[in-house]
This record gives structure tokens, sequence and C-alpha cells, in this order.
């Protein structure tokens, strides 16, 4: 495609996303289904370039102040993904000329807005937590994220499928904490692999492996995954069952478990059942109470911790929305808890990184429910054999209460877990 036409799909894809109406990404995919013609290198210009926008929004949009023409053909040469010379091809002389005067901008000239392109409202929560951790998380949240892969070990071993995907010419190197997972660089065709066909390979964050972990589901146990979606934890609890027992993949969305199915058949588990419910006080989910071994509540949240995949998350939540959102995770999790046997293990996750989201939803349950009894996560991925397991915890305590995962410090996805134990009497 010529410099100047893919400008042009740029600026329109850039106008189309800050809408921000839909996800980002379902806004590009549409994009491109529309666009049929594009190819792989300019999808990922594409692509490339609305992430970029949307990650540094503050910065580009007070820049673009200076410039002329179109508000998004502005931000699109800010945030264009390729080489210089090639965008410069496509630029009149005036725009070469600002556009250097931009390049120009040192960061420790820039107001902190500018500098950390976060809303204000997300700013204090995170200062508090990190104290002077919170530039290095803002220097993680503006990149991309490497893309992890979750080893199907009912079927293979990791280092069998990193050596095949190495024949493949893709460099993978085993994941620091999970020891499931495969990180590799750039993003090649995965569905073209027989690994990704025989169902050898998820795409799955190394952090989300380890909530899996977490839940600990053995051979022939009843175990439910509350708030199933797509299935990624879903898949990775039915392996490590090995395909016993009885496994439920509740969502109250038939949609996200319709993604499911092909996902399902390619694993080879036969352990698992997915089921669409209402909502958390469905008649499915009662007739269950007390005689699930482990559940799973991976709630809803806010994704705050997926900024580096989800950049728009920042911009289409609100203190409101995360307030309405931690109502929604008390019930849900409060239901859930109905379907544990006395013994059994329950596990509450979020991608989040607020703690109103996170611990405040783990204190107050601990709280109201004095038949459950909190359980150190430190414990529990030392006893699984987790390397560093206590580097990624954290509590008021004993300081390994809680699952606490940052992409600065962990290389992860922001992930939160708790777990509780049922009391036997």
């Amino acid at each position: 495609m010529h410099p100047k036409a893919l400008l042009e799909a740029c600026a329109e894809i850039v106008r189309l996303s800050l809408q921000l109406d839909h996800p980002a990404d379902a806004a590009v995919s549409r994009y491109f289904r529309e666009h049929r013609s594009l190819g792989p290198r300019e999808r990922a210009t594409l692509a490339e370039t609305v992430y970029t926008v949307l990650r540094k929004k503050l910065l580009f949009e007070h820049m673009a102040r200076s410039g002329s023409g179109a508000k998004e053909r502005r931000l699109a040469i800010l945030g264009f993904h390729g080489p210089r010379d090639f965008l410069k091809s496509a630029l009149t002389d005036q725009e070469k000329t600002w556009l250097d005067q931009c390049d120009a901008v040192q960061p420790g000239d820039l107001m902190e807005r500018h500098r950390h392109n976060l809303p204000e409202w997300l700013v204090q929560p995170l200062k508090d937590q990190l104290g002077d951790q919170f530039w290095p998380l803002v220097d993680s949240l503006n990149q991309g994220a490497p893309l992890d892969l979750r080893v199907n070990t009912f079927t293979d071993k990791r280092a069998d499928v990193q050596k095949e995907l190495a024949l493949a010419g893709i460099k993978s190197t085993p994941t620091p904490f999970s020891p499931w997972g495969l990180r590799i660089d750039g993003k090649p065709a995965l569905t073209k692999l027989d690994a990704f066909a025989r169902g050898a390979i998820e795409v799955q964050d190394e952090g989300s492996q380890l909530l899996a972990m977490l839940l600990d589901a053995r051979r022939g146990e009843m175990v439910v995954d509350f708030c199933a979606g797509a299935g990624g934890k879903t898949l990775a609890i039915g392996a490590a069952m090995r395909s016993t027992g009885r496994l439920y993949a509740f969502d109250t969305s038939a949609h996200r478990l319709d993604a499911l199915k092909p996902r399902l058949a390619r694993s080879k588990l036969s352990n698992v059942h997915p089921a669409a419910i209402a909502h958390e006080r469905d008649d499915r989910v009662k007739r269950l109470a007390g005689k699930i071994d482990r559940v799973l509540v991976d709630a809803p949240c806010s994704g705050l911790g997926t900024l580096r995949r989800n950049p728009d998350l920042k911009w289409r939540q609100s203190a409101q929305s995360v307030e309405e959102l931690t109502a929604k995770q008390t019930a849900i999790l409060q239901s859930a808890a109905r379907l544990l046997k006395p013994g059994g293990r329950l596990v509450y996750a979020t991608c989040s990184v607020l703690p109103q989201e996170n611990e405040a939803i783990a204190q107050a349950f601990t709280e109201a429910n004095r038949d459950f009894t909190p359980t150190n996560v430190g414990d529990i991925l030392t006893h699984l054999k987790v390397a560093g397991a206590a580097s990624l915890c954290h509590g008021p305590v004993t300081g390994g209460e809680f699952l606490r995962l940052w992409p600065h410090r962990h290389g992860t996805d922001g992930f939160f877990a708790a777990v509780w134990e049922k009391n036997n009497s």
C-alpha cells in the first residue's frame, strides 16, 4: 500500500477506535473484516498504531494541538508504527517539521499527566500502592505484552513443544514461574502450526496460568470454573485433572462459552461441561450447592491489569464503573462459595490492580463468612514448586496471603488471587 493510503487508513481506524463505543480489538477486527484486501504488514501497522495512540493518548492529544489537519491524522502520525522515512514520504513539509519538533521533546520536559497517560482517577490508587515503583509500572504499561503459551500437559510436555516450535522457526523460552508456559517474541501465525491444531498449545498469559494452578484441582474431583468466559483457565484446570472427574464451566454469556467449544475439541479433554447460567443464583448453581471440591471465581472486573494488551480500558472504565463492579464481585463470590463442600477450596481472582476489586473484596468475604478460612497463597505456590513463590505474593499479616502480580515486576499481566478453605464444621 502507498504510504499516503496507509496513513489515511491509520487515521480512519484511529478515529473509529477513539470513539470508545466498543473494545479496541473489536473495532480493529471489524475494520479488517471490512477491508479484506489488507496484507499482514498493513494490518500490523494499523493495529499497532491504534494501540500506541491509546497508550499515549494524553500526550499525543497535547502535541496534536500544535499541528494542522484532521485530529485523527495528527494522532496517527504521532503513533505511526513503522519506519520514520516511510511515514515522512506521506507527509507535507509542514507536517514533517511539526513531527520533528514533537520528536525532539524530552520526557523530562513534559507535565506528569503527559508522561503517565493515565486518567486522573486511576493515578492516586496506583501511587498509593507502588510508591516509587509507579513510574516503572507506567513504563511497562506503555509497552506491548509478550506472547505467552500454555502447553497442554494432558497431551504434551513443555520441552517437546519448545523443540517443535524451534523447528518451525519460533524461538521460545520457558516462563519463569508457570511450569506450563512458553514465552515467544513477536506474533507468529500460531494457528498454522500443528501444535495449535492438535491442541498442544493455547495462548494464555503466565499470570492466568498461575491462577489455574492455585486451584490445584485433582483427578476425579468435582470442580467449577464459575466465570469461565472463553475457557482459558478451564482448559488448564481440565488438563491438571488429567481429563478425569467433572469440571463445570459456568458463564452468563452463551456467546463467550461458544468460543470455548473449538478450543475444548482441540484439547482432547472429556471432563469439561460448559453451561450458560442466567445469573449467579441460577438453579444449576443451587443444585450443586455443597457438592463441589474446588471453585474458581475469576470475577468480572475492570481489566486494568491488562493495559499492555487493552490500553483502551483505561479510557473506557471510570471510578463509578469500578464501584458498580465491586457490588457484582461481592455477590458472585458469595453465591459461588455455596457450592463448596467441607474441606473444599475457593479461589477468587481478578485481572485488576485496584485494591477495591481485590484485597477489599477478599477481606470483606472473610469477615462475613466465618466458615471459610483464608489460605496463604505463598504456601500453596511453594508446595506446587513455583520458583520465587514469595515474590509473587503480599498480605497484611505474613506477606503471603494474596497473589499480586504486576507487569513491571513479574512480566505478567496484573493479577490478584485470594484462597479459602471451607471449614469441616
